[in-house]
């Protein structure tokens, strides 16, 4: 009795890429909350909070429906229905890492401040300490949830070869 395992390994790009993703989510929150005090950068500002845009990684399913043997002008030609249906989802990636400008800087008053305006206020980074904690643990239960995800696979990649050889 033989054991595929191809059907095993595909599946452990996914929790790999979700590990690899959340680290890096990890540690722009780190770089968010060092600099959350930083009143003036090289742009002339203070530091503005950084935010991880993650992504879907897609591939195709199976060699069956493999859409590169069609013509490229049938591939265009596919309806988004059935480009999903020919393909599946390989895991998650870092898109982009984006500055938030949609959440302002606070305001401080303290005309003796070296970063202070005209007026005699400085401005605070946008980074709220407490809410990068919070997205610091989600982050970190993602990361350990698929990281045991990827373990499970592992071993069970690990018993079917055990069973394989019996």
């Amino acid at each position: 009795m033989g054991i595929n395992m191809g059907s095993f390994l595909p599946h452990l790009t996914i929790p790999t890429s979700g590990m690899s993703a959340q680290r890096l989510r990890m540690e722009v929150i780190g770089h968010n909350v060092a600099n959350a005090s930083t009143t003036m950068t090289e742009t002339g500002e203070a530091f503005r909070r950084q935010i991880t845009l993650f992504q879907e990684v897609r591939g195709l399913k199976n060699v069956e429906m493999d859409i590169r043997k069609r013509k490229f002008g049938d591939v265009l030609n596919l309806t988004l229905a059935e480009r999903r249906e020919k393909t599946t989802n390989r895991g998650v990636q870092v898109q982009a890492v984006l500055k938030d400008y949609e959440t302002p800087f606070t305001p401080v008053y303290d005309p003796t401040h070296p970063h202070a305006d005209e007026d005699g206020y400085y401005y605070m980074p946008n980074v709220d300490v407490a809410e990068e904690q919070m997205d610091y643990m989600a982050a970190q239960q993602s990361f350990m949830l698929n990281y045991s995800v990827f373990n499970s696979l592992a071993s069970l990649a690990s018993r079917s070869l055990t069973l394989g050889r019996n």
